[in-house]
């Protein structure tokens, strides 16, 4: 309630399905402050703005693949929304591109929070404190992209294997690990996968991360997510990041493939604008101009949409095993 700043002036959309934490958790803190909330039976581009203007919503909770939906419908209506919105950004990490779209194009304030269901739910938030007002506007939208800052009463860790922090650089990696009330006691019946997700009192995330001089937490990657090319260790997150830069992308997802030379490299699942055409060359050629070599994609699949959950994250298990199948190869990756 306090790091959103929730009152009862607030009118709340709700955009996220109530089986997802974030969506069933927030109607308790909206309702407590005697904020008003909207529900639609469904969620589309069209029927948030039409919320927006009809009901002055000043607040909604949504997954970055949603927010690019909204992104592509302002582009075709140019919909000006007259009130301040707050839209509180999470479920996976939004590309820098995102926050400057957000505050220069939409005139939103953008919040991104990280969290999970075991840790009900939320544990960072990356808003701009006072000490930060000098830096430039660039400078603190690239720190609004990044996971952020504890909130009261969350403590995080960035950890290697042996279990020594890493230093706060922004450059060294680690896996994030949090404490806090919130956290969860353990899963349903399932002894072992407690006793392998917390540890002496830490809830182990799975996430890949690195933290910077300021305290502020910048998630990398999935620990399986994580493409080890060369020895070299690349984020598939700054490789889409890159990429969603590209003005003919609507979306992208990354992943690791086999490679004879380097072990693993970069492989993209490119969803193209409508009207437009694009080839594996000019997407090898964006990214070798955006990023090392060693990072940039090296082989590209054209899709028509990318597979996501009911909240909006992009599922890349499918992605993987579609990858496997397009080979002709037997057996599939799992969660």
């Amino acid at each position: 309630m306090h790091h959103f700043r929730v009152n009862d002036r607030d009118i709340y959309l709700h955009v996220l399905p109530m089986f997802h934490v974030n969506g069933w958790g927030a109607p308790f803190y909206y309702t407590a402050n005697g904020a008003t909330q909207v529900c639609l039976r469904k969620t589309s581009p069209d029927r948030i703005f039409d919320a927006l203007q009809k009901h002055k919503v000043s607040i909604m909770h949504m997954a970055p693949t949603v927010l690019n939906s909204l992104f592509q419908y302002y582009e075709r209506n140019a919909t000006k929304i007259k009130q301040d919105i707050r839209i509180v950004v999470a479920g996976s990490a939004p590309p820098p591109a995102f926050v400057t779209r957000v505050e220069k194009e939409l005139g939103w304030e953008f919040i991104q929070i990280y969290g999970m269901t075991e840790s009900t739910p939320v544990s960072l938030i990356s808003l701009i404190r006072s000490e930060f007002d000098d830096l430039s506007e660039k400078e603190k939208y690239r720190m609004k992209a990044k996971a952020g800052y504890p909130i009261i009463g969350s403590e995080v860790k960035v950890i290697h294997d042996n279990g020594e922090e890493v230093v706060h650089d922004g450059v060294d990696i680690g896996e994030l690990i949090v404490r806090s009330h919130g956290v969860m006691l353990g899963y349903w019946k399932n002894e072992e996968a407690t006793s392998q997700t917390l540890i002496n009192g830490w809830l182990h995330t799975g996430d890949m991360a690195t933290i910077d001089e300021n305290g502020n937490v910048d998630i990398v990657d999935r620990k399986k997510d994580i493409i080890i090319s060369g020895g070299e260790n690349i984020s598939s997150i700054e490789v889409e990041g890159i990429l969603y830069e590209h003005p003919d992308i609507l979306e992208a997802a990354v992943i690791a493939v086999p490679h004879e030379k380097w072990g693993e490299t970069p492989h993209a699942f490119i969803v193209p604008k409508t009207g437009v055409e694009l080839t594996e060359d000019d997407i090898k050629a964006f990214t070798r101009e955006k990023l090392a070599h060693f990072k940039s994609v090296t082989s590209v699949s054209f899709v028509g949409e990318l597979p996501k959950t009911a909240s909006g994250k992009i599922q890349k298990i499918h992605l993987r095993n579609d990858y496997w199948e397009s080979k002709g190869k037997t057996g599939k990756f799992v969660n």
